[in-house]
Formats: structure tokens, sequence, C-alpha cells
């Protein structure tokens, strides 16, 4: 089977794929798009890729990319995120720093403090950004990066832990055309439902009528969201996720509801979370 995931090699989300499918093809890719993409034209047979970050919130791309792909979630993994800064071992000054802008901005206080008015610049993903600083020894650049990129492209790691706080977790996903729940042999966490819902329209009272039917059945909302449909000021989809699980009735019956008040429901999956193993 062959998995794709946001590369290159020794990125966060490799080492959260090889978690998932330890003796699964992993194939990087060089944007979370190119992941999408890889599944959607049966390239691989399914993707890893970043959802949310406990500091920074929400992957924004992620979450556009599953509104406008026919993908599912099959799984979920919370993993814990340690940051480094790095440098080619034959140098010792920083001019600028490069990484993921979720990685920059996770460690935003640490370069504030300790390099402050030094340049960052946005990179496809860590470990690309310590490919980068391998490949120009000339250059006095520093990437943020895991140490697994260190070790990988040579780096010497100038200082560790730079995380702004010390539980920086990330949950990744796993997508497919499958409407697929994946049983791992690692530590379950939750189970949960992802909806993407549109209301038919933009008027008083709509979004409230939306989480009135979770609301009287009882059903536990652990995350709702917002997200601009890009066709004008107000138009928006909520990615909203249930924490429980999946109940044959009660489930359904809300989504049936949901559709009988002319709401576009989108289901993403019904699926487990499970906990990284160190």
């Amino acid at each position: 089977m062959k998995i794709a995931f946001l590369g290159p090699q020794a990125s966060f989300t490799q080492l959260a794929a090889s978690q998932i499918f330890p003796e699964e093809e992993l194939m990087p890719q060089s944007s979370i798009l190119d992941c999408f993409n890889a599944v959607m034209n049966n390239e691989v047979d399914k993707a890893v890729v970043p959802l949310e970050n406990s500091i920074e919130g929400t992957v924004s791309m992620t979450l556009d990319y599953l509104y406008n792909f026919d993908v599912f979630i099959e799984t979920e993994l919370v993993m814990p995120i340690a940051h480094h800064l790095m440098v080619h071992p034959e140098n010792s000054v920083v001019q600028k720093i490069i990484s993921h802008p979720q990685a920059l901005a996770q460690t935003y206080h640490f370069r504030h403090e300790n390099y402050p008015g030094i340049l960052s610049q946005d990179f496809n993903s860590t470990a690309a950004s310590a490919k980068l600083v391998s490949e120009n020894p000339n250059e006095k650049w520093a990437a943020v990066a895991n140490r697994s990129a260190a070790k990988l492209y040579g780096l010497k790691i100038i200082h560790e832990n730079i995380q702004d706080f010390e539980q920086n977790h990330t949950k990744f996903v796993v997508i497919s055309k499958n409407k697929e729940n994946l049983d791992l042999q690692l530590q379950k966490s939750s189970e949960k439902t992802s909806l993407i819902i549109t209301l038919p329209e933009d008027h008083a009272g709509g979004l409230h009528q939306v989480l009135s039917v979770f609301a009287w059945r009882k059903m536990n909302l652990s995350k709702i969201e917002s997200r601009t449909l890009k066709t004008g000021l107000g138009n928006y989809f909520f990615f909203i996720n249930v924490a429980s699980e999946w109940h044959p009735v009660l489930s359904q019956n809300a989504i049936d509801e949901l559709i009988a008040l002319k709401a576009n429901v989108k289901f993403l999956g019904h699926y487990n979370e499970y906990i990284f193993a160190e």
C-alpha cells in the first residue's frame, strides 16, 4: 500500500505516518495540496496530513481541502511536537531562520527573545527547511525542525526544545477515498464524527438551528470552526466534531434533521483518535 505524507523525509508528518503505517511504502509530497491530489489521482491509497496544533490551531489549508475534495478521514493521531534550532555545522552565525509557518508561529517568543531583528521565512515544511540549510553551507541560515531532520541532513542543533509552550501537540489525519475506520495497534484516546456543514443562506438563527440538532440529543460537540467559502463576505462552512461513539439511530437521525433544515452536510467519517507511541 502506498501512503503519501507532507515531506520531505524526517518531517513531523513522516513520523506520524511511520507510527500509523510502519510497514507500508511512504511517499513524500511537497505540499498538503499534493497529498490530496495524490489520493484523488489514485497515485496513493491514503495520505497523512496535519490538521490541528494545540498552540496555533487548525491548519487552514487542510480544512479547506477537506471541504473541496471528495475524501474521508479514516483516523487521527495526536503527536507531541518538539522544535529545535539547527544550523550547518560550518556556521555559527544566524542571519535568517526558515521553517514551516506553523513551526515559526510555535517558536515566536523564543525567536523574539533570542534572535531579535532576525528575518524569518516561511517554507513548505520543517524538514524541507532543514534540507535547504544543509544544501547551502555558505548561507548563514538556521532551520526550525525536529531531531530526526537534524540527523538526516547533518545539521548541528544549537538550541533544543524552543517551542513556546511545553504542551505542544499536533493532530494528524489519514485521508482516503474510502469510508473506513482504521483500527491501529496504538493507544486509543476517543471516537469522533467529523462533518462539514454549509447553511443554505445567511439568516437569523441559522447556526442556532444547526447546534440545536445536537444539543437536544445530548451529543457533545468537541469542535466547531467556521471557514470562509471564498465566494463573498459572510459565506462560511462549518467544521464540526461530535465527540461520541457512532449511534446507528441517533447519529444518523441528527444528520437527517440537518438535511431537512436544508443544510448541506458532508460526512467526513467516524473514526478513532490515537496517541503517539514514543
